[in-house]
């Protein structure tokens, strides 16, 4: 029972810093300050009750739509609240009460902050890629997560340089590399290589459905970090069935 408990009070936290991360994701890509002013709707810039911003609960109960104006509200709130959630949950399965925890939940959290304003803005905020890249040294082994960091954005940066030489132009942004970093930290080695390597096949369909038009590659190897990280013994255990039989 008290397992039960601790999970519903991980989503609950997990949720709860979902909502945050809509701020975060609406306001850092336009320059706003992610404090002031209090949440409003984005139609009829009607401020919000404090009843209005229950993560989840809210939609559902005002039927996805605003209080005031009644202008349908973006699934995206309840939705990246919810994966937000399931997220800590998952990463707490993995790792249980491990002290080292709140910097793995805070280190994917600014991710999926970054995989959703890349999707929507083709854009990969400093202030928050940064931010992902300390918070993942920090936990766990700083000095060690630190060396892994560099030689995975190291390793990025040359493949990048190669790939626009040969193909005579961007192969990919700056922020990718720095991505790549918190990958390295997060992960170690060999698992940062695995990473790369399903973020690469994940990507692939949609860069062929895109043609000539820029697809965003944060996306793909946030979500093949994650996948690597909560799987790493099955990805050893398939690296060692293709290298040995």
């Amino acid at each position: 029972m008290p397992d039960i408990l601790l999970t519903v009070f991980i989503f609950i936290v997990g949720i709860v810093m979902g909502s945050f991360l809509n701020v975060l994701i609406y306001r850092i890509p336009k320059g706003e300050n992610i404090a002031f002013p209090p949440s409003k709707c984005q139609s009829c810039q009607m401020a919000l009750k404090w009843y209005h911003n229950i993560p989840i609960f809210s939609w559902l109960f005002l039927q996805g739509k605003c209080a005031f104006c009644k202008e349908s509200i973006s699934m995206q709130y309840p939705l990246i609240e919810f994966i937000t959630g399931i997220i800590f949950v998952l990463l707490f399965v993995k790792l249980g009460l491990v002290w080292y925890l709140p910097f793995v939940f805070l280190t994917f959290f600014l991710l999926l902050g970054l995989v959703m304003i890349d999707f929507k803005y083709m854009a990969v905020p400093d202030s928050l890629n940064l931010l992902a890249l300390a918070i993942s040294i920090i936990g766990v082994n700083a000095i060690e997560s630190l060396q892994y960091a560099l030689m995975a954005a190291g390793a990025l940066a040359l493949l990048r340089y190669y790939l626009s030489y040969f193909l005579n132009k961007e192969a990919m942004g700056e922020g990718d590399i720095i991505v790549a970093g918190t990958m390295g930290a997060l992960l170690g080695f060999p698992h940062f290589f695995y990473a790369l390597f399903l973020s690469a096949i994940l990507a692939m369909i949609p860069s062929l459905l895109a043609k000539d038009k820029a697809v965003p590659f944060v996306p793909f190897l946030a979500i093949a970090t994650f996948i690597v990280y909560l799987l790493d013994s099955q990805f050893e255990t398939m690296a060692q069935w293709v290298m040995y039989g």
